[in-house]
């Protein structure tokens, strides 16, 4: 499916994106149509060659994932920046650019920001090179990567509810101390650095396909790209993006670099508001194709890379290989690569990546089904399922004469799915799939309650939103002082997926004929909300 723009758009650049494929709703596959000229790349074959990244980095092994491999039906490689002693990528860049400081900013001590892995990387160096050390990190950071910084020796200085405010608190300290700031992503010699993973990927002697990288701010996808590129041009380069934080597929499309007003943060190491300058620069010229995966992929991913490493990678090191699996559905026989790029997991982060994993995997499906409220029906729509695994069964009535069912199934194959579907249709069952749904996933299934039966409940006129909430203390209190009592709040539901927002789901009694000023309230409150009042979830089960 190709998608057509204005003619002001990148399409008519020279640099020309085509939109190839729209995968799934909010997912996209970007093909780049390279001019061919190395002119902000060609610098950094010399860069990468004469990068300082050894004395804190390892040349990280490329693992077979036998196992994927075998189910993809490709020859599936990782390279392993799990690995690394800070077990991230990131020691590279941070090395390189601040082992090249010329001595007099060394002696100011150096500022980074960051919410995690690049902390640790900038701590590390500056330990090894016996540098003052100070990291602004925002209060949202994962305790796991804020301790590992601490062990290092930094001083941390918590600022913000995001990297953006992170980098500006820097910012602004470094200007009054005039410390030598080191940048996450953005800078020539961090890239260099990332680089060095390239150039191993070309020593390791397998002839890959093509190679898949991480995107965050870019940093990593432009320094493996201009050694991959500039040396083997037929292997095909290709980011991978979470579709929640996509910043570089944002600045394709409009040919300029994008800043995101609200970035998910569930892969906290590539939760990147903007795509860096120089990155940009040089994946325009170098990188083949650009895509995006969700979180459910990504979560699959990591119980792939766990089930042929035994290494729990965190989200962001598994969105490679997230996009590699879509990737690799439409080739065979191919070798296929993907950077295992961290493994700093957040442990409360478990539980949901199990959980979705099935969902990412298309293993688990979701189906709500309306069922009659009588004697033995339980038992009928149970024998109906057969043999298959049910994973789940929720049940919530909805009058005296019917009620609806929430069953989680385990299925082998999506022809075993099609089969339970039309044995339902023959069986005159009406049902929804629910498999893709968010209020269903994030909230429907860890609900109790259910609708709102008391006198005059015909009249209440309620709508429903699905949002974020930071995961800091006062958060709610916060959000209840600046929404008000102009509104009833009929239902209200979080959840923490073990990051730094959790999600929510709101129920506003809304009697005003002009909806949008409830919009425009909700907008005040300092939280993004999507309208979800049509939802069949919530319309089966919560209206």
């Amino acid at each position: 499916m190709v998608n057509s723009f204005p003619c002001n758009s990148y399409l008519c650049s020279a640099h020309t994106v085509i939109i190839q494929e729209k995968i799934l709703l909010n997912k996209l596959r970007l093909k780049i149509k390279k001019t061919g000229s190395y002119r902000y790349s060609k610098k950094y074959l010399k860069m990468i060659n004469d990068a300082s990244v050894y004395d804190v980095s390892i040349n990280s092994p490329t693992t077979h994932a036998t196992s994927l491999s075998l189910k993809e039906g490709n020859e599936i490689y990782l390279k392993r920046e799990d690995l690394q002693p800070i077990f991230s990528f990131k020691s590279r860049g941070a090395f390189n650019k601040i082992s090249n400081l010329s001595n007099d900013k060394k002696s100011r001590g150096i500022i980074a920001a960051s919410a995690g892995n690049h902390a640790q990387g900038v701590a590390l160096a500056c330990k090894k090179l016996k540098i003052k050390c100070v990291i602004v990190m925002p209060v949202t950071a994962p305790e796991n990567k804020l301790n590992a910084v601490k062990r290092l020796g930094a001083k941390i200085i918590m600022h913000g509810e995001n990297l953006g405010d992170a980098l500006a608190y820097a910012d602004k300290i470094n200007k009054k101390h005039n410390y030598t700031f080191v940048h996450p992503f953005d800078d020539p010699f961090t890239i260099a650095g990332q680089g060095t993973v390239g150039r191993e990927i070309l020593e390791d002697g397998i002839d890959y396909d093509a190679v898949f990288v991480p995107v965050g701010g870019g940093g990593l996808l432009a320094g493996i790209s201009a050694w991959i590129r500039q040396n083997k041009k037929k292997i095909k380069i290709i980011g991978v993006e979470v579709d929640d934080s996509a910043c570089l597929t944002e600045a394709l499309i409009q040919n300029k670099r994008v800043y995101l007003k609200k970035v998910g943060l569930f892969a906290d190491g590539v939760a990147v508001s903007q795509v860096g300058k120089n990155n940009l620069d040089v994946i325009k010229e170098c990188v083949d194709e650009v895509m995006t995966v969700n979180i459910d992929e990504v979560c699959a991913a990591v119980k792939d890379i766990f089930e042929d490493t035994r290494v729990l990678s965190e989200p962001s090191g598994a969105v490679a290989l997230a996009g590699l699996k879509s990737y690799s559905r439409r080739m065979k026989n191919k070798n296929l690569l993907a950077v295992s790029s961290g493994a700093n997991v957040n442990f409360q982060k478990l539980g949901f990546i199990v959980e979705r994993s099935e969902i990412g995997e298309n293993r688990e499906k979701i189906l709500s089904i309306k069922i009659p409220e009588e004697p033995g029906s339980f038992l009928k729509i149970a024998k109906v399922f057969g043999k298959l695994s049910v994973t789940e069964f929720n049940y919530r009535k909805s009058d005296n004469k019917d009620a609806f069912v929430l069953v989680g199934i385990r299925t082998k194959s999506e022809e075993s799915f099609s089969k339970l579907k039309q044995k339902l249709k023959k069986l005159k069952y009406k049902f929804n799939d629910y498999t893709n749904n968010n209020i269903s996933n994030d909230h429907l299934r860890h609900m109790v309650g259910g609708r709102v039966t008391s006198g005059g409940a015909a009249d209440i006129k309620e709508r429903i939103f699905n949002g974020e909430f930071p995961e800091k203390p006062g958060a709610l209190v916060n959000f209840l002082e600046k929404f008000g009592t102009k509104w009833n709040i009929s239902l209200f539901h979080y959840r923490n997926i073990g990051s730094a927002y959790g999600n929510i789901l709101i129920g506003i009694e809304d009697n005003k004929k002009d909806k949008s000023i409830l919009i425009k309230h909700l907008d005040k409150c300092g939280t993004i909300f999507k309208e979800e009042s049509n939802n069949k979830a919530y319309l089966d089960f919560l209206k």
